[in-house]
């Protein structure tokens, strides 16, 4: 019989843990199943909930603790490389995605046989700052599997979450562009999204915006070439401008001019610095990736 491990990372989310847990498992009735729990270093009393929550469901709960907030895909990883399933479900501790929800992840997976299956809201019960974020997000994920938006509401086959393992020297990782790069075949299904009930997201729209530039950086060479290509528009701009004030000034007798100098000299400077300043978030990159670290550290689990 098939095994389902549910992964869930959890930050601040004491107040719908129990709930969380009691429709999970009510929703799982039927399968072979085990709950992950992984306490991202939450500041509230998060951690002392799962042990309850654990000690009721000894069998079906699992719960880890790490050092300190590692960051939600860290946390995933974790929570994957510790499970047993023969396939991984991936959602969010705020309830926003139903547990119910899951049986059409795993009827999407059965029907097409696929590698990885995306649950993607119908409408997002977000505010409009976190759907802005949220926005900035979903552009990165195109980047990695075309026009397929990713989720935190995921099934991934074994096969397939496994190899998340041969990343763990990345202190950042980014498990959408991980899964997408050992396989296309992605499928999606439409779920339900409800409103927060408990707390607030852990997540700012600043702190989107930030996790898009990381991804974008860690994950990609975009920068990279959109710098080449800006710097051969440039190059030919200024090869024009060039060769228009030659014209002007040995045909015409027309002076180049003090702006004209000016004007060149700080629009060539401007794209280098920025050119530079996109190599030295590449070279900062390579030196956290030297570094060796780890992505998480266990601090307890039960």
């Amino acid at each position: 019989m098939k095994k389902y491990s549910v992964v869930i990372p959890v930050y601040n989310s004491n107040e719908g843990l129990p709930e969380l847990c009691e429709r999970l498992c009510n929703s799982l009735a039927g399968f072979n199943y085990e709950i992950v729990l992984v306490d991202d270093g939450s500041r509230d009393n998060s951690w002392e909930v799962l042990k309850k929550e654990k000690s009721k469901r000894p069998n079906e709960i699992r719960i880890i603790r790490l050092s300190r907030n590692f960051g939600q895909h860290n946390a995933i990883s974790c929570g994957i490389n510790a499970s047993g399933g023969d396939f991984m479900i991936t959602m969010d501790d705020d309830l926003q995605h139903p547990p119910e929800e899951i049986v059409k992840l795993i009827r999407c997976q059965e029907s097409n046989d696929a590698d990885l299956v995306y649950g993607l809201p119908e409408n997002r019960k977000h505010g409009v700052v976190r759907i802005a974020g949220s926005y900035f997000v979903t552009k990165s994920s195109k980047l990695f599997h075309g026009n397929t938006e990713g989720s935190s509401f995921r099934l991934i086959k074994r096969e397939l979450a496994q190899q998340i393992q041969r990343h763990q020297h990345k202190s950042m990782i980014y498990i959408d562009e991980i899964l997408s790069w050992y396989t296309d075949n992605i499928h999606t299904t439409t779920v339900a999204h409800h409103t927060r009930k408990h707390g607030k997201s852990g997540y700012t729209s600043l702190s989107l915006i930030r996790l898009y530039f990381d991804i974008v950086f860690n994950h990609s060479a975009v920068p990279l070439k959109l710098m080449t290509r800006i710097g051969f528009i440039v190059s030919i701009i200024c090869i024009l401008l060039g060769v228009y004030f030659i014209i002007r000034k040995f045909i015409f007798n027309v002076p180049i001019g003090f702006t004209a100098l000016i004007v060149t000299i700080l629009f060539s400077a401007s794209i280098l610095m920025m050119c530079l300043g996109i190599v030295g978030q590449y070279l900062y990159k390579l030196f956290v990736l030297q570094n060796r670290k780890p992505s998480y550290f266990i601090r307890d689990q039960h």
